[in-house]
């Protein structure tokens, strides 16, 4: 999320603006945004009338004691009277400024949910299956929060500039301030009951989101990717520090991210090893991509590309996707430390390049498109469906190209600040789906085997909080985590939904979903997912098959009865081989990508299971 005023910037030059275009997504029909169950739901803080297709809510969980406060929810000015009185309360109550208490990233590690917080950070026991249990608050404020976790280690993103080096609560004042703390925190958090804070890394835009990336051939070091978006600090708080463009100043901190290198071993040693200028031209221009402005008449005010605001690595591949304010761009991290840019695309129905998500096989890319900065009514029926979406790039030869855009197919009200905001990859075999947080439009799950027709299969919605006035609230991120979803609510807390079957998705799909486990989780380090041989991988093969209209209905059966076999626990290696042998035949016949993919995996299944 971004709070802050309109980006400005000037408009490009009619060269850049052509070779940008190229690239950009080269989608279908416009998707319709109809009005549907959720345009109308009925308000409430905690009593919001709900929505779910697909998926059911288990857990509602409230905010931590001190995370919670009705005078903290954010309501923005609509107009200059409401605009000064909300300015004489920040003079005279400064306790809250926007979004003080909102809920913000999480992670998972050994059974915890750590939910960051514009306030510091809160963590839960989920191991039990149950209702997830405080186990840990921490009171760190200076935003946004975003955490990571590796082992006893708990990494936090800290921009504000009332942000104080030892977590204080009264705000660090004036331009300058030997106690202001701007960077990444470092938390030792191997005692539950007493947290450390170990290191800070001071930063010269702060951290708005950070990433960890492992180093290749050291498995006690990792990188950290710090993604700074608010203004350049004085040179006289951090010396290393300076703005402008660069053309006037070579040395700006803007047009870089930050790698910050930590020994595991050392955390309190950790410090910025390198600013890669990863904007750069191939003549060396350091503003070497989009520079701002509209591309055209129809198009909207797009970002200049001096930062990055989210990075998603995907280490067993070597890359990483960057979504940077004016451009999606692709990174070559073989060398951590020394990110190169490999591919970069632009559209100008994207305003500000927000996140980015690989698929499982990484030849995808979702980028989201933060219009309006996430404090906006940005999924009304009157906006465009293709401003503050999602768009769906493919990677050809470590090249971006642009596919179709997906938003949330269900009209908001004005009442609701809504646009494409965090997600992540739902483990289903043989698909490529994500379940994607769209602050006040909910949560959503989409498909996108099909690049270029991607499709809604599932969902959940609340209410706004006051009918006809727009306060700052609903899902910032939700992710799949250990079998369940995740949502962490801006103003509510955070919720635990199941999936459940549905035309869309089989009981076979969600229960192999559900068995992909992993001790360790953060969302912007992408791992690649196996799923061991089992009756329901190979049924949700099949399940897929079975969706198309034109599925061969003779080998369909065999392979049913030879799932339902193993399922009791025979084994016939003769009618295995023969139907491995039957589907590679299929195969080999089949011009459908999707299909012939998931025929080839269920011949494999079928030939481990005959050998």
């Amino acid at each position: 999320m971004n709070v802050r005023s309109t980006l400005l910037s000037t408009v490009a030059a009619l060269g850049v603006l052509i070779s940008a275009s190229a690239a950009s997504a080269q989608a279908p029909a416009a998707q319709v945004i109809p009005t549907d169950a959720r345009s109308a739901l009925s308000a409430g803080l905690h009593d919001a009338g709900q929505y779910a297709s697909g998926m059911v809510l288990e857990h509602s969980v409230q905010p931590a004691p001190g995370f919670f406060d009705p005078e903290a929810l954010f309501a923005p000015p609509t107009n200059a009277a409401e605009a000064a009185a909300f300015q004489e309360r920040m003079r005279n109550n400064p306790k809250y400024g926007p979004l003080a208490l909102a809920n913000t990233d999480m992670a998972v590690s050994d059974g915890k949910l750590f939910v960051g917080n514009f306030n510091g950070f809160n963590a839960y026991d989920v191991s039990k299956g149950g209702a997830p249990e405080l186990v840990m608050s921490v009171v760190c404020p200076g935003g946004q929060g975003d955490v990571s976790v590796v082992g006893n280690l708990l990494f936090m993103s800290v921009e504000q500039n009332r942000a104080r080096l030892d977590c204080g609560t009264t705000a660090a004042t004036g331009d300058v301030n030997a106690e202001r703390f701007r960077g990444i925190r470092i938390f030792d958090i191997s005692d539950l009951n007493a947290p450390r804070q170990i290191a800070a890394v001071q930063t010269c835009r702060g951290s708005h989101t950070h990433t960890l990336v492992p180093d290749p051939t050291d498995p006690r070091s990792l990188y950290i990717y710090n993604q700074g978006t608010a203004d350049v600090r004085k040179t006289e708080e951090l010396a290393i520090c300076s703005d402008g463009q660069p053309d006037q100043n070579p040395e700006t901190a803007l047009f870089s991210i930050d790698v910050i290198k930590v020994n595991l071993d050392r955390p309190q040693d950790a410090a910025i090893v390198n600013r890669p200028r990863i904007f750069a031209d191939a003549n060396g221009r350091v503003a070497g991509l989009w520079r701002g402005g509209r591309a055209g008449i129809a198009s909207q005010a797009t970002a200049q590309t001096n930062q990055c605001h989210d990075i998603t690595v995907y280490p067993e591949i070597g890359l990483a996707a960057g979504a940077c304010s004016g451009n999606g761009i692709l990174l070559d991290i073989s060398n951590p430390q020394n990110p190169t840019r490999v591919s970069d695309i632009f559209d100008p129905d994207m305003a500000y390049w927000h996140s980015a998500t690989f698929n499982n096989a990484g030849d995808k890319v979702v980028f989201t498109d933060e219009w309006g900065g996430g404090t906006a009514a940005r999924c009304r029926a009157e906006d465009p469906s293709t401003w503050g979406a999602n768009m769906v790039a493919t990677i050809e030869n470590r090249t971006l190209r642009g596919r179709a855009f997906h938003k949330l197919p269900s009209a908001q009200g004005s009442d609701e600040n809504c646009v494409a905001h965090n997600g992540m990859i739902v483990p289903v075999p043989g698909r490529d789906l994500m379940v994607q947080a769209w602050y006040q439009g909910g949560i959503s799950i989409m498909d996108f085997t099909d690049a270029t027709r991607p499709v809604e299969i599932a969902s959940f919605d609340r209410g706004p909080i006051e009918e006809g006035k727009l306060f700052i609230a609903g899902s910032w991120s939700a992710y799949w985590l250990n079998g369940r979803i995740y949502s962490s609510e801006m103003a509510r807390g955070f919720d635990v939904l199941k999936l459940v079957p549905s035309e869309y998705l089989s009981a076979a799909e969600i229960a192999a979903a559900e068995s992909v486990r992993a001790d360790q989780i953060n969302p912007q380090t992408q791992m690649r997912v196996s799923w061991p041989d089992s009756p329901d991988v190979a049924q949700s093969y099949l399940d897929q098959l079975m969706r198309a209209p034109a599925a061969n209905a003779a080998l369909t059966a065999q392979v049913q009865a030879g799932i339902d076999q193993w399922r009791q626990s025979a084994r016939n290696r003769r009618g295995a081989a023969d139907l491995a042998a039957a589907l590679t035949a299929a195969a080999t016949q089949e011009t459908g990508t999707a299909a012939k993919a998931r025929l080839t995996a269920l011949a494999g299944i079928f030939g481990r299971r005959a050998g």
